[in-house]
């Protein structure tokens, strides 16, 4: 068992009195000798000083010395010159029984998977030295418990942003900083929930987490198709009792449209007629290639709108940050919903307000889109090389490609094919409510996808389909 040197054992619980008779150092031995056989005290752990476990227990410190002499010489514990008393490394049938050996998880060696960012080009430099700088300077008040609506610097930072880049019409009285957009999404779902309302449209096909979050706060999901034109609006009047709406009209998921300018109008007036609600979800909005930035819905009516975004796809899922700009009705509804607390620790909160405010967020966003680019052309330009047949959809922006393949493919076949390979690829049934939603497909991310990994991703791809073929 490998040593733990700087592994301090001065906390351990040991229970002396419970069950046990005899003389006090007898106790005390019996009690580390278990702590040790149960791996509470792994090996090369510290034990305190005589001396200061005999006043933590109120005893003589003979008692101590002589728990210690015992174990020693039962093989338990090794006393070592300028290092004090320590845990010797106990062999299988010594410590009576052995934690069972698991296995890693088998990362794949290539992800194809959508949702992420490239995490090596996370600005970590940069971010710790933001997070120094917030540190240094923060009011001791601050490191209370943090504000459940958010940290009313980030909030009004953050509603500039969004206003300046997103077209959108934020108070920041009414964004509430959350955890991420499915976060935000269950949220409102409880609120929508809570105020009567008994089901949701969604896209179909769409982000299935967004859909897993709305049927866990007691919605009925109504599946609502995507065309060319983005979610057709007009299959909302064959659903009277439907009063909010998932939508990802910047650039949707999986397909990869934009909700066109006719579309958008009629959702707004339709959530106008009805007394609804539409959760906007900014999805890939700041990853656009070869078409001008579109702007939010939530601009043109935040009475109407909840607008939901998050760092999740420009900087990182680990950091847990998203927000919600909700119209003034929805607000406190969505900040009270029954749940656990769902706010960013204070020190991240102020980190990113400082990235916005000096304007590191938008020179990470520049160079991760030049980066971005780059990669998806060497990603179209392979897939046209080794699968002509293969149809390519949301390649103007985003992280991720859908590709229809050949009618003769077995795409689930062929995510199987691609994973003995060590491929990961989502099959495009994962995101569909009913089968014939759309035709099947692969959804390709590229986002974490090494710049050196393209040629052979596309390759393993292409043979992966090959076999996969009727």
């Amino acid at each position: 068992m490998t040593e733990f040197q700087t592994n301090l054992a001065w906390d351990t619980l040991l229970e002396l009195d419970e069950g046990r008779s005899g003389p006090l150092h007898a106790r005390l031995s019996g009690a580390l000798r278990e702590a040790v056989r149960d791996r509470r005290l792994p090996a090369g752990s510290a034990l305190p000083p005589s001396r200061t476990l005999a006043k933590d227990l109120g005893c003589s410190r003979w008692v101590v010395t002589e728990a210690y002499a015992q174990l020693a010489a039962e093989g338990y514990l090794e006393a070592r010159v300028g290092s004090g008393t320590r845990v010797r490394p106990l062999g299988q049938n010594e410590a009576g029984r052995s934690p069972p050996a698991v296995a890693p998880a088998r990362a794949p060696r290539i992800d194809l998977a959508p949702g992420l960012p490239d995490l090596r080009l996370f600005p970590l430099a940069r971010w710790v030295a933001a997070l120094r700088s917030v540190a240094a300077t923060l009011p001791y008040a601050e490191l209370g418990y943090p504000d459940p609506a958010g940290h009313p610097r980030l909030r009004h930072v953050l509603a500039r942003y969004l206003a300046r880049v997103r077209g959108a019409h934020p108070d920041p009285a009414q964004v509430t900083i959350c955890r991420g957009v499915a976060d935000g999404t269950g949220r409102l779902c409880r609120a929508l929930h809570a105020a009567g309302v008994t089901a949701v449209a969604v896209e179909d096909p769409g982000w299935h987490r967004l859909r897993e979050a709305a049927g866990a706060a007691g919605l009925r999901i109504v599946p609502v198709p995507v065309d060319g034109q983005g979610l057709r609006v007009g299959d909302l009047e064959d659903h009277p009792d439907v009063r909010a709406v998932i939508v990802s009209p910047t650039h949707q998921f999986p397909t990869g449209v934009v909700l066109s300018a006719a579309r958008r109008a009629a959702l707004v007036a339709w959530a106008r007629r009805v007394d609804g609600l539409i959760l906007e979800d900014d999805y890939d909005a700041e990853f656009r290639y070869d078409r001008r930035p579109v702007g939010t819905i939530q601009g043109t009516d935040p009475s109407r709108v909840a607008l939901l975004g998050s760092l999740s796809k420009t900087l990182s899922p680990a950091l847990g940050i998203g927000w919600a700009a909700t119209p003034p009705a929805w607000t406190g509804p969505f900040r009270t919903t029954v749940g656990p607390p769902a706010v960013p620790s204070t020190l991240d909160q102020l980190t990113f307000a400082t990235f916005l405010e000096t304007g590191a967020y938008d020179r990470h966003l520049r160079a991760a889109r030049k980066r971005f680019r780059q990669r998806r052309d060497r990603l179209v330009s392979g897939l046209a090389e080794r699968l002509p047949s293969a149809h390519l959809l949301g390649v103007a922006a985003g992280l991720h490609l859908l590709v229809h393949l050949d009618g003769a493919v077995d795409c689930a076949g062929a995510v199987a094919q691609a994973a003995a390979a060590g491929v990961r690829v989502a099959n495009l049934d994962t995101y569909r409510v009913r089968d014939d939603a759309i035709g099947p497909g692969l959804v390709l991310g590229y986002g974490n996808l090494t710049d050196g990994q393209v040629e052979e991703a596309v390759a393993l791809l292409a043979a992966a389909a090959t076999e996969a073929s009727r």
